[in-house]
């Protein structure tokens, strides 16, 4: 049962993979209430638990599953979005809520490259925050990066402070459930990788120059660094695991390093927020680490968890990282975003009319 001061929330794109997340966290959030379920008009009328194709292992709420589900068109009195919506669809969408007056935190595509719109990782940019009072809708809109983005952005950003970063090189090996529910074509079995995902490596550059860039007034200016990726689609079921070799602007010893990635905390941590890993950077020693399988669930889920750091003898140093893609690199990091864009007065006031 929500309390008197719940804000009310809207899920758009309830049933899909990122949506069921949604689902299952905002389920006993302390401030955000389920509110109303958005999706396809072959879902609109049922009622959510047969709507729904459940895939987490977790069991769907009872309470949950009576919700109906409706449409994704803006409703008087929901001031706070999630969208999990399809690319095809969500820029319209997410725009008619943000003109109704709704704060819209979307983790599509759609609008993460633009320039009036924040690409936020809390614990990374959280000035950027500030482009929502230039915006020129009624409400707001925030984007979450790319689920691949998410982790790299929280392994460089302390190094990024402390040393001042020139160029990167990232391979991923990222899970099935980045790719949405059913089976994956070429991924039916254990056995295969998949060598290219659709535009996966163009978005972990441009994004992550946005969320290291710095904020001049009503725009973001991107950092100078050189980011390139190649990324792979593997037979694992949750957890992007990157390997990444990267060249510092001033020379670091290895424990400087670890010093960075120990000592990073910021505001959602200071604040305590619901959502908010104790750490956003967890380094592991053990040579065999991270695993999915073993480490994708650290700190809720929502911690970046980094190991095996090592001199590079072609850019400088090297090292692993894991990230949950569902939790901190989609709702999770999604849930994060509004609570802090609500401890620092963004939400609007009653949503739309």
């Amino acid at each position: 049962m929500s309390s008197p001061e719940s804000i009310p929330v809207a899920i758009l794109g309830a049933t899909g993979s990122v949506g069921q997340r949604f689902v299952s966290l905002l389920g006993d959030h302390p401030s955000f209430h389920i509110a109303a379920l958005g999706a396809s008009k072959d879902s609109a009328g049922r009622p959510y638990g047969e709507a729904v194709s459940w895939a987490l292992d977790a069991p769907l709420d009872p309470a949950l599953a009576q919700i109906p589900v409706g449409d994704v068109d803006p409703r008087p009195g929901i001031p706070l979005v999630f969208s999990a919506l399809d690319a095809a669809v969500a820029g319209d969408v997410e725009r008619a809520w943000a003109e109704a007056g709704a704060l819209v935190v979307s983790n599509t595509a759609c609008h993460r490259m633009d320039p009036r719109v924040p690409l936020l990782v809390p614990e990374v940019n959280a000035d950027h925050l500030e482009l929502l009072k230039h915006q020129p809708w009624e409400g707001g809109i925030i984007a979450g990066p790319n689920c691949s983005t998410v982790g790299l952005a929280l392994a460089l950003a302390p190094l990024q402070r402390a040393f001042g970063i020139r160029r990167v090189h990232a391979v991923t090996l990222q899970a099935l459930s980045g790719a949405g529910l059913g089976p994956v074509h070429g991924m039916e079995e254990p056995g295969n990788l998949l060598p290219c995902i659709d535009g996966e490596e163009e978005k972990m550059s441009r994004e992550t120059a946005k969320i290291l860039g710095r904020l001049e007034g009503d725009c973001i200016v991107h950092a100078d660094l050189a980011v390139s990726a190649q990324c792979n689609r593997v037979f694992v079921k949750d957890g992007h695991t990157e390997c990444v070799s990267l060249e510092l602007e001033r020379s670091a010893r290895r424990e400087e390093i670890l010093g960075a990635w120990a000592e990073f905390s910021a505001e959602p941590q200071a604040l305590g927020l619901w959502s908010a890993p104790e750490s956003p950077v967890h380094y592991l020693p053990d040579e065999c680490a991270p695993q999915p399988l073993l480490h994708r669930d650290l700190d809720k889920g929502m911690a970046c968890v980094v190991g095996r750091l090592q001199e590079c003898p072609v850019l400088g140093w090297k090292f692993v990282c894991l990230s949950h893609n569902t939790l901190r690199g989609a709702a999770g990091g999604a849930l994060l975003a509004a609570e802090l864009a609500c401890a620092r007065g963004f939400l609007p006031v009653g949503g739309p009319a």
